[in-house]
């Protein structure tokens, strides 16, 4: 039986529905535009609430850097506002839509929000939690809340709109959230080195970050991720590609852009890329573009500490299942699992890659799969017993009868 879908057109609507799924004890499955919701474990909810209908800006004050938009609202039309102005969303969120085998330009800025995603500016920018001022959210016990304001230094108490980011709706229901904007640079070029290995790559990536000289970005493609590129001097090099993006005023640019090309002396052959194809690239690399294949192929993201990038990978590769390339200076990986022995099915591809990050602590996230994987295979990194023991507490604090996207963290939570 297919489940019902509600589309509630205000905050009151959603409360409304909350509130008759908490009475009967039915489970709710929360969503957007429906982008993102094969990440995470599969749901059977009876009822699925989605938020497309609370849609619109309702606040943008571009002298303050500060907007405030229902959870709704498409985050390509919340970015043409800002693009107008001058000004963007700093962690740069990516639109997974087509890795997950949706569309593109339709996510929500509260699916944004929702799975604190950020782009490769991460590192530098921080993710979605670093920039949300407030939110507005429908709890599991049917309760309108407000955290945060509208300026930066606004938390008393339990800084709220920390915890509710990255939630995947398992906390509440966002109806209304308020972001801290900022400037868009008005500069962009990338510079490409071309030939490095994954050691190399590793190198020079954390001597540039370590450098005075503002990396915004910084990745590593192996040639047959780079080849499927969509910008000609990446593609066309027939080598792996390690890139650096600067950003800022042109003066500074473009010093800084000769400075890192001084470092990077030695290393291999250097291109340059200016603002549209440095845009297109890096917009590749925060989306996973070279692995949206329209298929299930388990793709996995990745986060370690960058100097034990080539390490893992190597651990990894070892098994020929994979191919992968490395976002925010070797911190991020995403890898996709290839062709398998038959001996090295889905699930022992997950512990390979899960037993290669231990030893330093990373995190394992599997952000595509089947739907049979994704209920065998924890999703999410598995957390401590004591972690796990507290996130099972606030669950229950905010949704004491487990009505809100239940299972899709955490199997029965």
């Amino acid at each position: 039986m297919a489940a019902e879908i509600s589309v509630p057109v205000d905050e009151d609507g959603v409360r409304d529905i909350v509130e008759s799924c908490l009475a009967n004890e039915t489970a709710l499955e929360i969503m957007g535009a429906g982008t993102k919701r094969s990440l995470g474990r599969p749901m059977a909810a009876k009822q699925i609430l989605t938020t497309r209908a609370l849609s619109g800006i309702t606040l943008y004050e571009p002298a303050e850097l500060v907007l405030r938009a229902h959870a709704g609202t498409l985050l390509s039309h919340l970015q043409a506002a800002l693009e107008k102005e001058g000004q963007q969303l700093a962690f740069e969120p990516p639109d997974l839509g087509p890795l997950l085998g949706g569309d593109t330009d339709a996510g929500t800025i509260g699916g944004v929000v929702a799975s604190n995603l950020a782009g490769p500016r991460r590192f530098r920018a921080g993710a979605a939690r670093d920039h949300l001022l407030g939110a507005r959210v429908v709890t599991g016990r049917a309760e309108v809340i407000k955290t945060g304001g509208r300026v930066v230094k606004n938390v008393t108490g339990y800084d709220l709109c920390k915890l509710l980011t990255g939630s995947y709706g398992t906390l509440g229901v966002l109806t209304e959230v308020t972001l801290k904007v900022l400037p868009a640079p008005e500069k962009t070029r990338t510079l490409l080195v071309f030939g490095l290995d994954a050691q190399a790559a590793q190198t020079a990536m954390a001597t540039a970050l370590n450098s005075p000289h503002d990396i915004s970005g910084a990745a590593y493609l192996p040639e047959a991720v780079a080849m499927r590129s969509g910008v000609g001097y990446v593609a066309d090099a027939g080598k792996s590609v390690t890139a650096f993006r600067l950003e800022g005023p042109e003066p500074s640019v473009i010093a800084r852009g000769a400075a890192v090309r001084a470092l990077m002396a030695g290393q291999g052959s250097v291109e340059e890329l200016h603002y549209h194809n440095s845009k297109k690239f890096w917009d590749e690399v925060g989306r996973a573009a070279s692995f949206a294949d329209e298929t299930d192929t388990p793709v996995w993201r990745v986060s370690l500490p960058p100097a034990d990038m080539a390490r893992v990978m190597a651990a990894i590769g070892a098994r020929g299942l994979t191919e992968y390339y490395a976002d925010w200076g070797g911190g991020l990986i995403w890898i996709r699992i290839g062709a398998k022995p038959e001996d090295a099915p889905e699930d022992a591809c997950a512990a390979v890659i899960r037993n290669a990050i231990a030893p330093c602590g990373g995190h394992a996230t599997l952000v595509r799969a089947s739907n049979a994987m994704r209920s065998r295979v924890p999703v999410f990194q598995p957390a401590p017993p004591g972690l796990a023991a507290l996130s099972a507490r606030i669950k229950h604090g905010f949704d004491p009868h487990h009505i809100l996207n239940r299972g899709r963290m955490v199997d029965g939570v």
